[in-house]
């Protein structure tokens, strides 16, 4: 090795090796530069393969995302770990870790984001079903008939209903407990019980019949004690002969008819109680022949019980009567009278059968038989009922209990019409002018009933403007409005059956009625979405407050409606509005910006 220094001077230009061989330290930079290369590629094909890992079991996931194969096998070797879930910050709640995957308990998912979801088993197979709603579609098969089959109603049970105290035997039909426990007449609820008997009837099969007694001729063996009494004879009033009775005041003293039916439940008889007298229905559980006693009575009650006997006033005044009476709905209602487990007294019908018939008191019947429906009289026990309650002033059916819609809203009085009730009993109404051949008096009724459409809600009707500009219906004729969706597309649905049905030169006010709805709904259908849901009503715009989303069910029925509005109208906004809302059950939302 030279000497680096030379007096003092720097040696410039000159290699400072001179051996031919390469110095170690030029060997080591080399070996280091080739550990350094090797190293580089070595993470850049692992990269390329983790990423290819990835990639392509994204790829198969995002194309078989049902495939619980797929899923299982991504993770088989990679175990699980439980978790703390850290929601929003608010609170925490235990889920589980397998892999790169975080697996949360449904039945947070469940309340969280409003969806269903079990467990279901098919041939042997276990699988998890989810659904975002739990209300079902509707899709018409043709034109909507305001002759026929009123929407879907053939499938209520309106009587069947929790908020429905009982059937009542004075008038026939459902009394409410919606909004008052001790019950009430809700002509929103007997237009729909009158309309749902009226479809089944056109889409169900005949109804069997079995004549129990008819006055004429001796068809039933009647067990008569000594000092009661029994006889047939004429009876100008209803221009037939009927069966007269009379007992003693001994209760436990009456004329009996056994019977062992099993089969048909709906009880029709023509029947003239007075005093004390009553028709007793003794009904008995097949199983554990526990016997249920159902007393007609002269009586204006509606229902009470006591123990297994149930009592159903038929009304406190001395005239014939058309009662129509399902006897599994009567016992229902009377043993869940006091009870708060109603679950606890049901009773299958296949379980039960009527064992006697008792007549006490004095008094008389026709016509008495057993059936599997009676559709048809129910309808008309409705229809009777419109008219015989009917406003004459001011044309309205009245509700005769407070509603407070919601915090801001002004109480509605007792008495307040509805555009729902109003066009509900129309479609009742229409459809039996139309079934009795041109009775009047049903059409009558559906004309007057027309008045409130007419009068603004701060006068009493049901008339409201939106935006000065679009009448709009008000199911609850609040103060500010409310526009509630759903009551108003029924209500124009009660204007286009009467329309329809009344003669040309009685339609037209019902006409003009309906095509100012039509409008309005055309322009106000878009405020009703949410992008994800829809709104039962306007509460947002008129009071400033959070909106109210329409529940599954609220949300079906607005699809459903203008699904049948679309047959009528054959308007575009309504089928692809209804369409999008349909995507709305099933999870779809709106793009976002």
């Amino acid at each position: 090795m030279h000497n680096l220094q030379s007096g003092g001077g720097c040696l410039q230009g000159q290699n400072i090796y001179s051996s031919k061989e390469p110095p170690i330290f030029f060997l080591i930079m080399r070996f280091n530069i080739k550990i350094a290369l090797i190293f580089l590629i070595s993470i850049s094909i692992f990269t390329m393969l983790v990423l290819y890992s990835i990639c392509n079991t994204d790829t198969i996931n995002s194309q078989n995302p049902n495939d619980s194969s797929v899923n299982a096998k991504a993770f088989e070797a990679q175990g699980s770990e439980e978790i703390d879930c850290d929601i929003n910050g608010e609170y925490v709640i235990g889920c589980k870790k397998e892999g790169i995957e975080v697996y949360i308990p449904f039945s947070f998912l469940r309340r969280y984001f409003e969806v269903n979801g079990k467990l279901a088993t098919n041939d042997g197979i276990s699988r998890f079903e989810w659904s975002h709603s739990y209300s079902k579609i509707y899709h018409p098969k043709s034109k909507y008939d305001p002759r026929g089959v009123y929407m879907y109603f053939e499938n209520y049970n309106v009587e069947v209903r929790d908020r429905v105290k009982c059937v009542s035997a004075t008038d026939g039909v459902p009394v409410s407990t919606q909004w008052e426990s001790q019950g009430y007449y809700y002509p929103t609820q007997i237009a729909q019980f009158g309309l749902s008997h009226y479809s089944k009837n056109l889409t169900e099969p005949e109804p069997r019949r079995k004549i129990i007694e008819d006055g004429e001729k001796e068809l039933a063996k009647w067990i008569i004690p000594q000092s009661a009494a029994l006889q047939r004879t004429w009876n100008h009033n209803v221009d037939s002969e009927i069966l007269e009775f009379k007992t003693s005041e001994n209760y436990n003293e009456a004329i009996k008819l056994k019977l062992d039916h099993v089969l048909d439940f709906v009880m029709r008889l023509d029947i003239l109680l007075n005093g004390n007298s009553s028709l007793t229905v003794i009904l008995q559980n097949r199983e554990t022949k526990d016997a249920y006693f159902l007393h007609y009575i002269f009586s204006d009650i509606l229902i009470t019980s006591q123990d297994s006997n149930i009592y159903h006033g038929i009304g406190s005044t001395m005239e014939w009567k058309k009662l129509t009476r399902d006897l599994i709905v009567d016992l229902q209602k009377g043993l869940n009278y006091a009870s708060k487990d109603k679950s606890k007294h049901k009773i299958p019908r296949s379980k039960l059968k009527v064992i006697d018939i008792m007549l006490r008191g004095s008094g008389a019947i026709d016509n008495l038989t057993l059936s599997s429906s009676e559709h048809m009289q129910q309808f008309y026990d409705a229809a009777e009922w419109f008219v015989k309650y009917q406003d004459a002033d001011t044309g309205g059916w009245p509700i005769p209990v407070k509603r407070r819609l919601a915090s801001g809203f002004m109480v509605l009085e007792s008495g307040w019409y509805s555009a729902m009730g109003q066009g509900h009993a129309i479609s009742v109404l229409a459809r039996a002018f139309y079934h009795s051949d041109g009775d009047e008096r049903y059409l009558n009724a559906a004309l007057n009933g027309l008045k409130p459409f007419r009068l603004p809600s701060s006068e009493g009707g049901v008339l409201a403007t939106f935006l000065n500009k679009f009448h709009w219906y008000e199911e609850y004729p609040t103060k500010p409005a409310s526009y509630v969706l759903n009551g108003f597309i029924y209500s124009i649905l009660g204007l286009y059956d009467l329309m329809s049905i009344a003669p040309v030169d009685q339609a037209q006010e019902a006409e003009f009625l309906y095509n100012e709805g039509i409008t309005t709904l055309k322009n106000m259908l878009p405020l009703f979405d949410m992008g994800s849901a829809t709104v039962y009503d306007l509460r947002h715009f008129t009071l400033g407050i959070a909106p109210n989303l329409a529940r599954w069910d609220y949300h079906a029925t607005h699809i459903n409606q203008l699904l049948l509005l679309d047959t009528i109208e054959e308007e575009p906004l309504f089928q692809t509005t209804a369409e999008r809302w349909i995507g709305y059950m099933n999870g779809k939302r709106a793009d976002h910006n």
